[in-house]
């Protein structure tokens, strides 16, 4: 049977996506852990957040769970979610400055404001609700339709430094990187778990991902 760690660092509901996990695959064995022993005994891992970067990234040290993500993010299958994909890049310019985990190089940075849409509409920061991703091909996005819509709170967006690792795109109102893939590493801005069937389609593809592009 295979097992899934939803990484829990004291940031975000937690168990949300872990329902949402064991929802599509009854059978397997999803558990919310903050051991390093059980995050790197499991076969797959989730790192899911919510709130601000300085704050994860301090829970993360002071835990010790940054050297446990940076080895499993190399060696399992492995799923950032919201926080837990901009934790990813090297740093993130919310609470001044926060460097991050390094693990996929690139950086974090604040939409613009004002943002306006093509008829000068002010768009509101956080960018906060359905918006379509436009997906590069990954077996992530299995029996998911190209612009399906996903479900977005975010005010920051991901600038990786190299395009090849972007799975997906979303416009507000300009194009950013909304999906990163890296070997084993899947990454995402929205929540899958809050998408209905095509975040649960998401999921389960997960659940069902060698790590292999």
């Amino acid at each position: 049977m295979s097992s899934v760690a939803v990484i829990d660092y004291g940031m975000g509901n937690l168990h949300s996506i872990a329902k949402a996990l064991q929802h599509e695959e009854p059978e397997c064995d999803v558990r919310v852990v903050s051991s390093a022993e059980a995050i790197l005994d499991a076969d797959r891992v989730v790192f899911p957040g919510v709130g601000a970067i300085r704050d994860c990234i301090q829970a993360l040290n002071q835990s010790g769970l940054s050297t446990v993500i940076a080895d499993v993010a190399k060696t399992k299958p492995f799923l950032g979610i919201c926080l837990g994909m901009q934790a990813l890049l090297t740093d993130n310019e919310e609470n001044g400055h926060t460097q991050s985990l390094n693990i996929i190089p690139g950086h974090v940075v604040r939409f613009p404001e004002p943002l306006h849409d093509s008829n000068g509409n002010i768009l509101k920061i956080p960018h906060m609700g359905w918006n379509q991703v436009h997906q590069a091909q990954h077996p992530l996005w299995e029996n998911i339709p190209q612009d399906s819509r996903f479900y977005f709170v975010h005010s920051y967006y991901a600038k990786p430094d190299v395009t090849s690792v972007i799975a997906g795109t979303t416009e507000y109102p300009n194009a950013f990187a909304c999906a990163l893939a890296q070997h084993n590493i899947f990454a995402v801005q929205f929540h899958p778990e809050k998408s209905q069937a095509v975040g649960l389609q998401l999921l389960k593809n997960f659940l069902h991902w060698d790590g292999r592009l």
